[in-house]
């Protein structure tokens, strides 16, 4: 009794300082969560135990889904405000994927497909309305924005939590339509509380609320239209996985050929130059985050089926690894905030070229090790789930030096009239690197068909080496040019503001 009346005096102390419809949102935040980090840690799984596919074409599926959601989030922000209100896309979105949920849980490929093509059609949109719903409860000069956004993150970590949890549970089950049910009964339940806190969640200011009430219906009709066609040219790109993976590959090159020539054009030498760390350090990303993709495809099948996953007397499940992450950021946080604090006090500045440099540096030495790993593996070819935790934890902690910086680092290096272009393409380098991860998914698999540890340990272990040792030279070579990247970004004189906004996303966990 006396925890649950702390957690409530604790709680109405949030409701007492932060404005109606904060609470909410971080609740929205938690169960709109869930379908999400249900597919990410599942689907492939799924794909090939469930649906009996061939391994590459549930590694082409799973990484154009992945790649898609990130692409897809760009379209939050012009539908969002500009032909729906945020609150009113949010639940369109929720529907979407509470729908997309129910066709997963039929087993049959064609279910599947349209489950998805549903599904990112809604993903596509949740995660702007979110923030600008967030950013809307605020005054643009009250401080306790930045408090909102790390209850919301922090309400994201719990619902992967979750999500992971039950992902596993079921997988070991081999119950795959309670599991979509169930993930679908996350955004039904957020949809809910949106309806009952719809009043505080009111658009601010958005041009949406400024056209003429005899003119809304056409900007919603245009919004829905939008939506309903998105959902079949998804379920298209589905359908031709190759085509969808190269045309994002395509657009990616178009915008690095783009900030390239902006980069050129700009009229003053400090301009261009910061746009030039940006394109160097969005290159240092993608290897990163190439990387980092490859949970949710190889690596999840090589743990499912050449690691020994029994650890303390249980049986671990591929989902309930991905909350090694989360453990991480929770106690990995805090810790580095009191470090990066320390430091700064000594007078040694941690610029953002030397963060990503780290990044990649822990993310190669994660998946380096992962050969050592194969080379002792038992008689069955199974490898001890020992290194699939260490390497897991790396991974985890490169995440903390690149992920929370990124956006900051948006905001520090991009002219303001190029902003949203290059948080843009911040955007998309994780739908780019997804399809990256994707090609090496496979070239992990190798060319035999038998999935039995021995024959295709090889394969993976050259795999997992060429890729580590690479994110390792790409690491050495960007701290080799850190004082060079670090001019570009005038970093040398003062500590950035990206180090402040670390401090307090990275607290997030706490």
């Amino acid at each position: 009794m006396s925890q649950l009346k702390t957690r409530k005096t604790f709680l109405q102390k949030y409701n007492d300082v932060m404005p109606n419809g904060a609470s909410a949102l971080f609740f929205i935040q938690i169960f709109s969560t869930l379908g999400f980090s249900v597919l990410y840690s599942t689907l492939i799984l799924y794909a090939t135990q469930g649906l009996h596919m061939s391994d590459i074409l549930a590694t082409s599926i799973t990484g154009s889904f992945v790649a898609l959601n990130y692409f897809l989030h760009l379209l939050g922000g012009y539908v969002g405000g500009r032909f729906m209100s945020y609150r009113s896309l949010f639940v369109s979105s929720m529907i979407l994927q509470l729908i997309g949920c129910l066709l997963l849980s039929v087993p049959d490929t064609t279910f599947l497909l349209w489950g998805l093509a549903a599904f990112l059609g809604g993903s596509g949109f949740n995660v702007t309305c979110i923030n600008c719903m967030v950013t809307q409860l605020f005054e643009p000069d009250d401080k306790r924005r930045e408090s909102a956004f790390l209850w919301n993150y922090s309400g994201m970590n719990i619902g992967f939590f979750v999500g992971f949890s039950i992902s596993g549970y079921f997988h070991l089950h081999h119950n795959y339509t309670q599991l979509f049910l169930l993930s679908g009964l996350g955004n039904l339940i957020a949809t809910i509380i949106t309806f009952f806190s719809w009043k505080a969640l009111k658009d601010r200011e958005t041009s949406f609320l400024d056209t003429p009430i005899i003119k809304k219906a056409r900007s919603r009709f245009i919004g829905i239209s939008i939506i309903i066609a998105l959902v079949f040219v998804i379920r298209g790109l589905l359908n031709q996985t190759h085509f969808c993976n190269q045309l994002i590959l395509v657009i990616g090159a178009c915008m690095l050929f783009l900030i390239t020539f902006l980069a050129v054009k700009q009229q003053t030498e400090a301009a261009s130059n910061k746009i030039w760390a940006f394109i160097i350090l969005a290159l240092s990303a993608v290897i990163f985050w190439t990387l980092y993709q490859l949970a949710p495809m190889g690596l999840n099948l090589f743990i499912e089926r050449n690691v020994d996953r029994h650890f303390m007397g249980l049986l671990i499940a591929p989902q309930w690894i991905q909350n090694i992450n989360t453990i991480v950021i929770i106690i990995g946080g805090p810790l580095l905030s009191m470090i990066f604090s320390h430091l700064r006090e000594k007078g040694i500045n941690i610029n953002i070229p030397l963060q990503f440099s780290v990044a990649l540096i822990l993310i190669g030495i994660a998946f380096a090790i992962l050969p050592f790993g194969i080379s002792m593996a038992n008689e069955q070819g199974l490898t001890s789930f020992t290194w699939i935790l260490a390497s897991f934890t790396l991974q985890s902690l490169g995440e903390l030096f690149i992920s929370p910086i990124g956006y900051a680092m948006v905001g520090q290096l991009a002219p303001l009239r190029l902003r949203g272009l290059m948080m843009g393409m911040w955007l998309m380098i994780t739908g780019i690197a997804a399809i990256l991860s994707g090609y090496f998914s496979k070239m992990a698999l190798g060319s035999t068909i038998s999935s039995e540890p021995i024959l295709t340990n090889s394969s993976y272990s050259h795999t997992f080496g060429l890729l580590g040792w690479s994110a390792i030279v790409g690491g050495v070579l960007l701290f080799i040019l850190m004082p060079f990247v670090a001019r570009l970004t005038q970093e040398n004189s003062k500590e950035p503001e990206n180090m402040r906004d670390l401090e307090l996303r990275i607290e997030a966990a706490n």
